[in-house]
């Protein structure tokens, strides 16, 4: 009768090293990643849109120097993500119920230097 391979010593420590290098391996792709663009509102305040461009809906007015998450770029507009924190320093223009971003040209925010 054959013997599993999970019932030999040699196995279980196999796999108990594979699981330290998959956990250490995490960590170190989680730590290599750079910190997230972020982006400040300089002026008044600034608009976020629905989508990239002037012509879709306005769903908050971001109050002056209120800094946001840059999740993606489409030429001159930069897609932010909106947070529960928005909704209370923001002025809502349209009820937004399940959008968390929106666009904001990048004319109305400034780069946020990052964290040394």
């Amino acid at each position: 009768m054959q013997r599993s391979t999970s019932a030999r010593p040699g196995w279980r420590h196999a796999r108990a090293c594979l699981a330290t290098l998959s956990v250490l391996g995490a960590a170190l792709t989680s730590a290599a990643q750079p910190a997230p663009e972020r982006v400040r509102v300089p002026g008044r305040h600034a608009n976020v849109h629905m989508g990239p461009n002037t012509t879709t809906e306005v769903l908050v007015l971001v109050p002056r120097d209120s800094v946001l998450t840059v999740l993606a770029r489409d030429k001159e507009w930069v897609q932010v993500r909106l947070t529960p924190e928005l909704r209370k320093t923001g002025m809502v223009m349209r009820w937004y119920k399940n959008e968390d971003r929106g666009w904001m040209h990048d004319s109305t925010v400034a780069a946020v230097a990052a964290k040394d």
